[in-house]
């Protein structure tokens, strides 16, 4: 288990975030240089080279919204500039792409941080600049949520695979619908039926938790508090559960890590913005404590797990129950080792998990739960601090990844794997990339007293 420096502030990351943003800057400026768009979005790096892989373009968002969150942290105009005008030219299609549950991802990491900027007044505001970004966060929310599948229960948005298929990576994109509905908007369907986004978004969100997230209450044989599922089956026809399932993990009845840091940030996200939510919306949910208390037991099962079945330095290997784990011996009493000859960690997992610990264990501590919510704080600066340094910060000035160590699909065999390894390492991802951006930019944050970071600071 993950061994947590209960020291560790803050301040002490000061320097190792400085060389970070340094990094950012090189490899944003590398791939604007050398990469060509016409090949679609930047998926993961090859030899050091980032290249695509057609599934669906999930990471353009994560490509572009990079360069804002590089103008976030150090106030280079460049960056701004050149973030503003690729989503203004390549955006566009993401805001009505009815294909994909992505929305949260591609969308809030470009419109959205762009509206954050200049609702935080850290860019000039422009009325119809801000008009663009709110439109395009309205529609976007909108479009993700008509893909739906309904249950006799709730529902939820359904991914690429098709209605019958709940992915826990969905949780993140249920962002975009809260956003859009504090925006003033709604969906609108057959009969001009008005559908509440946030209350779509927290049907979502109760399904994951359901269904997607365990906590040892006997559901199957490999229950266990806080382990999810990748893919989640339903029967369309009636609305049914029938079985867990992985696209990229190892089983559905093991726990793929980065499915588990989207749900660890997603909820630990929904419960940050639950004070922003309007009564009304909350009671046709079973109101505000029922919401809340939903919320939180997804947070902390998925946090709790990952501290549980994670390395002592707080990375995780790329499924908790792959089958080599078990020729490494007692892997969790030390640091991970991504060289190994087993199985290949993932960095971007431990990216996203992190923010969730920061954001759980900041929302506990605001609740007066001090130091159950200063543990998971703790756990999130241990994580970052081991991201921030090396062998997990790119620092070869000819690879075009900022994070190391990444797996995007290990059952495809998609990863670049090395010659004479077993197994992939020392390559990059679009997402893990922005991750750690976005996780550096949180603790920058919150190190220098400025605004705390979040998704809904959009919202004029």
């Amino acid at each position: 288990m993950i061994n947590i420096d209960l020291s560790l502030q803050t301040i002490a990351l000061k320097s190792r975030l400085e060389r970070c943003w340094q990094l950012s800057a090189e490899k944003i400026m590398l791939i604007e240089r050398q990469y060509a768009p016409s090949q679609g979005a930047p998926v993961f790096t090859r030899e050091g080279r980032y290249t695509t892989r057609g599934w669906t373009e999930w990471t353009q968002g994560f490509q572009y919204g990079a360069a804002v969150l590089q103008y976030d942290a150090t106030g280079d105009a460049a960056f701004l500039d050149m973030g503003k005008r690729s989503t203004v030219s390549v955006m566009a299609p993401h805001i009505s792409h009815t294909g994909v549950h992505d929305h949260g991802f591609n969308n809030i990491s470009t419109y959205g941080n762009l509206l954050r900027l200049m609702t935080e007044g850290k860019i000039p505001f422009n009325e119809w600049e801000q008009h663009f970004y709110m439109l395009a966060l309205k529609i976007s929310g909108a479009v993700q949520a008509a893909r739906w599948t309904p249950l006799p229960d709730g529902g939820f948005m359904y991914s690429f695979n098709g209605p019958h298929s709940l992915f826990v990576d969905t949780i993140r994109s249920c962002r975009i619908l809260a956003v859009s509905h504090a925006l003033g908007h709604v969906l609108q369907g057959e009969g001009d039926l008005r559908i509440n986004l946030l209350a779509r978004a927290l049907q979502h969100a109760r399904s994951t938790a359901a269904y997607s997230i365990y906590y040892g209450e006997g559901r199957d044989t490999y229950d266990e508090w806080g382990r999810t599922a990748h893919e989640c089956i339903f029967n369309t026809k009636d609305g049914r559960f029938r079985s867990p399932n992985a696209q990229q993990g190892f089983s559905g009845f093991t726990t793929w890590t980065r499915g588990l840091a989207w749900a660890m940030c997603g909820f630990s996200e929904l419960l940050e913005f639950l004070p922003l939510a309007d009564d009304a919306t909350l009671d046709t949910r079973g109101g505000r404590e029922q919401v809340e208390a939903m919320l939180l037991k997804a947070a902390t099962a998925t946090c709790d797990f990952y501290l549980q079945h994670t390395p002592a330095d707080g990375i995780p290997y790329w499924d908790t129950g792959a089958p080599g784990l078990a020729r490494l011996g007692n892997y969790l009493d030390r640091p991970a080792d991504p060289f190994n000859k087993e199985e290949p960690v993932d960095s971007s997992a431990a990216a996203i998990g992190a923010q969730g610990l920061l954001r759980l264990g900041h929302y506990l501590q605001q609740k007066g739960e001090r130091e159950k919510g200063a543990r998971y704080w703790q756990a999130g600066l241990t994580v970052c601090n081991t991201l921030l340094a090396e062998p997990y910060l790119s620092t070869d000035p000819a690879h075009q990844g900022l994070l190391l160590h990444s797996i995007y699909h290990r059952p495809n065999g998609w990863d670049y794997v090395p010659a004479g390894s077993n197994i992939p390492y020392g390559e990059s991802s679009m997402w893990g990339d922005y991750h750690l951006r976005e996780l550096a930019l949180y603790v920058q944050r919150v190190m220098n007293g400025e605004p705390y970071y979040a998704f809904f600071n959009c919202v004029p």
